[in-house]
């Protein structure tokens, strides 16, 4: 009997473990330097992740948000997606300027983060980049994933051109199906 409830044990776990592999997209995070390479042979917008390592927050929208099949499957299809150590201390090439670190204290910052977080540097902040490298907006704090679905769409097909947010969410809660991430 005991055999057979370690088994039983064992295959839940092969099978849950399993199931989980299989519907657990992931999103393609990539670095600076392959983004930048990228869109010089498909131009796509990008969507740059800003946190830390001590970061509760960025851990907690990492799992809650960032994990989920729909929200790495549409990310994938739709933006370069950069995860960005806000205290790395590489210097980084982006639009003709060299971005360094910074002590500031016992920690520091990447000057690159404090730029495209437009100096309101907070963790985590997510950025969205057009096509031609320009800041389109940072969204800065924890976004749960119906709330993200929201915003990676508005900006992926370039709602925020003509819509106001307002406008946009009162639409897309009336009509979710329009912008919906799964269709």
């Amino acid at each position: 009997m005991k055999k057979v409830l370690n088994l039983s044990l064992l295959l839940l776990f092969v099978i849950g473990n399993a199931g989980e592999s299989i519907a657990q997209n992931k999103i393609k995070w990539i670095s600076w330097e392959d983004a930048l390479i990228a869109q010089k042979t498909e131009k796509k917008k990008i969507l740059v992740d800003i946190y830390t390592d001590w970061c509760t927050w960025c851990k907690k929208m990492d799992k809650a948000t960032f994990q989920k099949d729909k929200i790495a499957t549409f990310v994938n299809k739709n933006y370069y997606a950069i995860r960005f150590d806000a205290e790395t201390k590489t210097d980084i090439d982006f639009n003709n300027k060299t971005y360094k670190y910074v002590k500031n204290g016992r920690k520091g910052y990447h000057e690159l983060a404090l730029a495209i977080t437009q100096g309101q540097l907070s963790y985590p902040t997510v950025v969205f980049l057009d096509e031609e490298l320009n800041v389109i907006q940072p969204i800065p704090g924890f976004q749960d994933e119906k709330t993200f679905e929201m915003i990676m769409t508005y900006f992926s097909g370039d709602h925020y051109i003509n819509t106001p947010w307002a406008a946009y969410t009162r639409a897309y809660k009336a009509n979710p199906n329009i912008h919906n991430v799964s269709h």
